[in-house]
């Protein structure tokens, strides 16, 4: 079994340059809305109101730079490569369980601390897993049908990967994680049998790292019903409802929205997208969405035009990533789903998501350029 679909092979060995002119906009448009969304709170608690700009601009120039060396490798190479980067990443996740190099910060140890700089591996990780299922099941695209040799070895791997992050308390990045995964799966051609065999064992052990932990379940009471905790659990689900009624159709122009001067919590990161739509309005945020599913469209069409299945699995699995991740976090904001601490790609502040998708847009890139060439 070769996949869902037969691959096509389009002529074309050049970059996308479409898909190139939407990573910079919406990389434009994130650094906008985070100087609008952050500038008051940077200003008020550390006297500098362009501390986050400035650290997100350093830390997008340098995974610019990075997303451009990953735009240059081959294949072969990151094939070569990809067991030592998921390695590595479940190194660096063990890393947050050792005291001094990291601390629990909203009830999850997700941050590495060293020599003054903060990582969060399970950005890393993301990548990574991504990279492992498109090499795995590019080898034994004919033996799909395989479960004890071709999906069990691969299950086990996200298995592990999503059980390191559920031990960090990271449970909403161990949910998408295994979502990200099992989309692979699906795309790759493992038979619909199978997948309902993985959810009956997914859905209950999903349910019960769910309702061990009070924050949890907090979270899932704010949002069935954030009136039943106005001040508490469901501030924050309330408050990000308001700033998008307050957007309107048209929003109160970039700069001049009042939601982010003290009533939305985490409103440069987690919540930036009610800032931002409380800014630009129903139409800035439709644009806003238009430009992510462009995104993961144009990538995964690259992608499946390619006509090697490993490029189409790895452009399916970075482009879902990222537009996954917006996905659910405007989700989220808009009190479709329950908080999950996932960022908002090039916009929520944070130098660990930038870096890594980043990354993902330079790998994305490199599958456009690899239609007609490899290079090393």
């Amino acid at each position: 079994m070769r996949g869902r679909f037969e691959l096509e092979r389009v002529p074309g060995g050049q970059s996308d340059f479409i898909l190139l002119m939407l990573v910079v906009l919406l990389a434009g448009c994130g650094i906008a809305a985070l100087f609008s969304a952050s500038y008051y709170y940077a200003e008020k608690y550390f006297s500098d109101s362009f501390l986050f700009i400035r650290k997100q601009l350093i830390l997008g120039g340098v995974g610019a730079v990075f997303g451009f060396i990953a735009f240059k490798l081959s294949s072969e190479f990151l094939r070569r490569w990809t067991p030592a980067l998921l390695l590595g990443s479940l190194v660096l996740m063990l890393l947050t369980f050792l005291p001094g190099l990291s601390e629990e910060i909203l009830g999850a140890r997700r941050w590495i601390f060293l020599f003054g700089f903060s990582f969060q591996p399970s950005e890393l990780v993301k990548l990574a897993i991504v990279l492992y299922l498109a090499n795995i099941f590019e080898k034994k695209q004919d033996r799909m049908h395989d479960f004890l040799n071709t999906v069990l070895p691969s299950l086990i791997v996200l298995t592990v990967v999503v059980g390191l992050v559920l031990l960090q308390n990271d449970f909403s990045s161990a949910i998408f994680i295994l979502i990200i995964g099992l989309s692979m799966f699906f795309m790759a051609g493992v038979p619909l049998l199978y997948f309902v065999y993985l959810l009956l064992a997914a859905v209950p052990t999903s349910l019960i790292f769910l309702f061990t932990k009070p924050h949890r379940v907090e979270r899932l009471i704010a949002f069935i019903s954030p009136e039943a905790d106005p001040v508490g659990s469901g501030y924050q689900v309330i408050a990000a409802q308001s700033a998008l009624k307050n957007g309107g159709f048209i929003g109160q122009g970039l700069g001049h929205g009042i939601k982010k001067l003290g009533g939305l919590p985490e409103v440069h990161s987690d919540f930036i997208f009610a800032s931002t739509a409380e800014e630009v309005g129903f139409m800035g945020v439709f644009c806003i969405i238009l430009l992510f599913l462009g995104f993961g469209a144009r990538a995964i069409l690259r992608g499946y035009r390619s006509g090697s299945h490993y490029d189409f699995l790895l452009s399916f699995g970075l482009a879902v990533c990222i537009l996954y991740q917006a996905l659910f976090n405007m989700a989220v904001v808009s009190g479709l789903v329950p908080a999950t601490g996932i960022p908002l790609p090039f916009f929520s502040s944070g130098g660990s998501s930038l870096f890594v998708t980043f990354l993902m847009c330079g790998l994305l890139l490199g599958t456009t350029r690899r239609q007609n060439e490899e290079r090393i």
